[in-house]
């Protein structure tokens, strides 16, 4: 039986549309461009560098064909900058709006610029996609936005109070979305992702995720430090899975409406089973770690436990994760044993 993401895919392929991609030198961004464009797509490209890089585009196009790549146009610029966000919108089908400062304690340390770039660039970027009446807005929500609200596993309509500054932004998001299409009848889909990871994730720096972050470690043979006791436990979602659902949202078309779908797999992995899972997955590419995790301080922000229900992207949208936390993993560890070194 062919799927609905197989059915969409084909689609695609037999008629091609135009797509605005921001944060398209990102993680997740530069996933979804080099999916497009092997799905014969014409991709607009929008990053300003501030946490993309140049070398996902450049690994982007070592990726896809000579031709698929003369479907991408890229823009560098701002999306606090109202003007590029026009620019970038013109002739656009789609919006896959991917675009934002990510991570708690970034934002703890630096709410005024998380709010400038997740609110107001937001604000922006949908404005402009109004504007200029794109058929589709797809936007990264974030699982963020259940705060302190305890039931597991996580339902969209049921959400807590936001433990920091970028469970804010992404919570206003949402309800700027809802507000749109409201008053101007412009729907939208937001995507609240649970823990993705996958190639091309960042493992430098203070605001690094867990997973590239440990596996970049262990490949270098330095201690992994981790949060509280490590039965904190997250539902971790590989990259393919968040690329299928900003496609299928795409072109699942809401018709004014404004709709949020979590995106993940119903699963829960605690840091100490990631740990376990890593080093075993290491040693099956040729990298033996065996350390002993160092445990420090819980840190500030963080939620305890998470877990979200997917029933509503698989009924509404058709998605089906293909990849479990192993399956995700097996995959990527070539590419983290290639660039990690």
């Amino acid at each position: 039986m062919t799927s609905r993401y197989q059915q969409v895919q084909n689609e695609l392929r037999k008629n091609p549309r135009t797509w605005l991609v921001t944060g398209c030198a990102g993680f997740i961004g530069s996933n979804i461009l080099e999916t497009l464009l092997k799905l014969e797509q014409n991709v607009i490209g929008l990053d300003n560098f501030s946490t993309g890089y140049q070398h996902n585009l450049d690994e982007v196009r070592e990726s896809v064909s000579q031709d698929q790549w003369q479907r991408f146009k890229f823009i560098e610029g701002d999306i606090r900058d109202l003007a590029t966000c026009e620019k970038a919108v013109t002739g656009v089908d789609f919006v896959l709006h991917q675009a934002a400062l990510g991570s708690v304690p970034r934002s703890i340390k630096d709410p005024i610029t998380t709010n400038a770039v997740n609110i107001s660039g937001f604000l922006n970027v949908l404005t402009a996609a109004r504007d200029a009446q794109v058929a589709s807005f797809v936007y990264a929500a974030s699982s963020s936005t259940y705060g302190d609200h305890p039931g597991l596993p996580k339902v969209e309509d049921r959400i807590g109070k936001p433990l920091s500054p970028y469970a804010v932004t992404k919570y206003v998001n949402e309800v700027y979305a809802d507000v749109f299409a409201r008053t101007y009848g412009f729907g939208s889909v937001g995507l609240r992702y649970f823990n993705v990871f996958g190639k091309r994730q960042d493992p430098e720096g203070a605001y690094a995720a867990v997973i590239p972050k440990w596996i970049a470690a262990m490949i270098r043979n330095e201690d992994v430090h981790v949060n509280g006791d490590g039965e904190t436990s997250r539902d971790f979602c590989f990259v393919e899975n968040a690329v299928q659902a900003n496609i299928l949202a795409a072109m699942s078309h809401p018709d004014g409406e404004s709709q949020i779908f979590n995106v993940a797999v119903n699963a829960r992995t605690s840091l100490n089973e990631l740990y376990k899972y890593l080093t075993v997955t290491l040693g099956k590419h040729g990298v033996q770690y065996a350390k002993e995790p160092r445990y420090r301080d819980f840190r500030e922000g963080d939620v305890r436990h998470s877990q979200a229900d997917i029933t509503k992207a698989k009924t509404l949208l058709g998605y089906e994760p293909l990849y479990t936390i192993v399956q995700g993993l097996e995959v990527a560890m070539p590419w983290y044993t290639q660039f990690l070194r």
